[in-house]
């Protein structure tokens, strides 16, 4: 699976919704961003939202207004520069912004693919990519407070194997 390449899904369930966000990460993702607003010179803030309309590619016509996040690398989640785009959550709407985005040289990505992008780029170890999985799978109340609990008991391992090695090395 190539780790350089823009990836981009649909990261709330499929469905009518009030708000359907699309997800992209990648080094092209502000390009993207740019030719979805066609504005060349768009230039967020990182972690600010702002509101801007979304254009269809051939026709200039607005397909929605919509909240674009921006988060430059290697802030992010994935530690690559990511897009989040809070749009109107209607299907057909963020199937037709989709296939723009597919259209402008993303690619569609695999499940858990924009954790793997963290755990690679080191913005996630083992143990907490396997507690977002966790989390994101739970089922139940109780389910979402053991990956909690997973979650932290991994860290205090952590903390315990950096810890000894330190005394290991010399480090009281």
């Amino acid at each position: 699976m190539p780790l350089k390449d823009t990836i981009v899904a649909l990261s709330t369930p499929p469905g009518r919704s009030g708000i359907g966000v699309i997800r992209l990460s990648g080094a092209r993702s502000l390009a993207i961003a740019r030719r979805l607003v066609q504005d060349e010179n768009f230039q967020p803030e990182s972690h600010r939202a702002v509101l801007k309309n979304l254009r269809e590619s051939g026709s200039g016509e607005i397909l929605d207004r919509a909240l674009l996040t921006y988060f430059k690398a290697p802030n992010s989640f994935t530690g690559e520069d990511v897009l989040e785009l809070s749009c109107h959550g209607s299907p057909v709407l963020l199937r037709s912004l989709l296939d723009i985005i597919l259209n402008l040289d993303a690619r569609l990505a695999g499940p858990g693919e924009f954790t793997l992008r963290a755990l690679a780029n080191g913005r996630l170890n083992l143990s907490q990519a396997e507690a977002v999985r966790d989390l994101i799978n739970a089922q139940t109340k109780a389910a979402v407070k053991q990956a909690q609990l997973k979650k932290l008991q991994r860290q205090l391992d952590s903390w315990q194997n950096l810890n000894g090695a330190m005394k290991t090395i010399g480090f009281d």
